[in-house]
């Protein structure tokens, strides 16, 4: 099936009891045993089944099961948010005394998780000084035990060259793990480019309505975790935690996502609820014509935004001058997201300005909602971060990030318009 198929049918099948034809919500915690038997057979991973809703429910199976095949993946885990997607995806490679190689570019508190929380325990992260194949090439070792990259760079706008990053970690046996939000599996699948791990934080294009988290973990499949054994043992050794189980064993080219659902889903918990799974499947059956209209409105956006005299520079893949136009064909078969970063005249003051005098573009935080949003990086979602580090994730005080909603394009322009009107200081009278 299609994209836009997927997004509607997959993973569900019509209930054979009620013939409902929408996915239940089964708003449960626990599930009944047969027997004694039967409920070791399930803690011993020798049946099929549900064992409590911590671990898997049936709802949230069939996200689990849509989100894979939208990203073109084996296997899914959905989690309580995107943050818990990629604190998972990363701690189900990592051990005490290795390292992780990370694209500079990424969002805030993905940078935070990588700085500072990792690093206390006893992870490092190696940041490249680009997101260039090269320059991480350079700082890979025997330590190292994946790659991280953001397809798209949130705010950056910046977009990897996934082929290239690929060949980098599979020469060196190492898995490459991409941070899909941005560009969403409707604008690219980057397990088709060579991704092994793709993370999705749902809460944003995927839910689309801004009122629901939960994040998503898919593992490609494709990965050999048993030929390299040296580097993540705990895929082919037995593991003391859970009776012995080797999971490569015992679940062959899905071990990946069944280690990170029985060691870390299970002991800490980042529990997405069978509500809110189901509220995401209503906004992913929609997934493929919102992203169209995005998409256009971005476009419609950039051209007003770059020939506004109240805007030093908008970054935008769509445009010829960009230095990653060339990876949008390739990857974004043309096209470019409509997250976008843009300077407003005067400064760090003029970006406030703006930010402030808009009527229609909300101000927070999110993306990815179908209303259009604003806010001001530097002093929100990357506040924790050094000037340098602020830089280095291409953050800078008059920049202004814009995540462009499918509302009638007139109005959007109309709106930018007056606040960049609003942003500029009146000219004194002169007489």
């Amino acid at each position: 099936m299609k994209r836009e198929t997927i997004a509607i049918h997959g993973g569900y099948q019509v209930d054979p009891t009620t013939k409902a034809v929408a996915v239940p919500i089964y708003q449960t915690a626990s599930y009944a045993f047969d027997s004694a038997d039967h409920a070791a057979a399930l803690f011993n991973l020798e049946a099929d089944g549900f064992r409590y809703t911590r671990i898997q429910n049936p709802t949230t199976a069939v996200l689990e099961r849509r989100v894979a095949a939208l990203e073109g993946g084996l296997e899914a885990l959905c989690v309580s948010s995107g943050q818990a997607a990629v604190n998972f995806a990363v701690q189900n490679v990592v051990e005490l005394g290795c390292n992780l190689i990370s694209v500079p570019q990424l969002y805030g508190t993905t940078h935070t998780l990588f700085a500072h929380v990792l690093p206390a325990q006893g992870v490092t992260v190696r940041f490249a000084a680009s997101d260039h194949a090269e320059a991480i090439a350079k700082l890979i070792d025997d330590k190292t035990r994946a790659i991280f990259c953001e397809s798209v760079g949130n705010p950056a706008g910046n977009i990897c060259d996934l082929e290239a990053l690929s060949k980098v970690a599979h020469d060196h046996g190492i898995p490459l793990i991409v941070d899909n939000t941005v560009a969403t599996p409707v604008l690219l699948r980057p397990i088709e480019h060579g991704a092994d791990i793709v993370v999705n934080s749902l809460t944003k294009f995927l839910g689309g309505h801004g009122t629901t988290m939960g994040g998503a973990i898919v593992d490609g499949g494709n990965f050999d975790w048993k030929a390299h054994a040296s580097r993540f043992p705990a895929f082919s050794q037995p593991d003391p935690s859970y009776h012995g189980l080797v999971y490569t064993e015992h679940y062959g080219k899905a071990a990946y996502i069944a280690r990170c659902r029985s060691v870390y889903q299970r002991t800490m918990g980042a529990v997405l609820s069978p509500l809110s799974s189901f509220l995401l499947l209503q906004g992913i059956e929609t997934v493929a014509l919102r992203v169209e209209r995005h998409v256009e409105n971005g476009r419609r956006v950039a051209e007003f935004l770059r020939t506004n005299p109240n805007v030093e520079w908008v970054r935008y893949a769509g445009f010829p001058e960009s230095p990653y136009h060339a990876l949008a064909q390739k990857y974004l078969d043309g096209q470019a997201c409509s997250l976008m970063s843009v300077g407003i005249r005067g400064g760090y003051e003029g970006a406030m300005r703006f930010h402030d005098a808009l009527n229609l573009v909300t101000r927070l935080v999110n993306l990815g909602d179908a209303k259009s949003l604003v806010c001001h990086p530097s002093s929100t979602t990357h506040r924790q971060m050094s000037p340098e580090e602020q830089r280095n994730a291409g953050v800078f005080p008059e920049m202004i990030r814009l995540s462009i909603g499918i509302e009638h394009i007139e109005d959007i322009l109309d709106d930018l318009d007056q606040a960049l009107r609003a942003a500029q200081p009146a000219t004194p009278s002169t007489r």
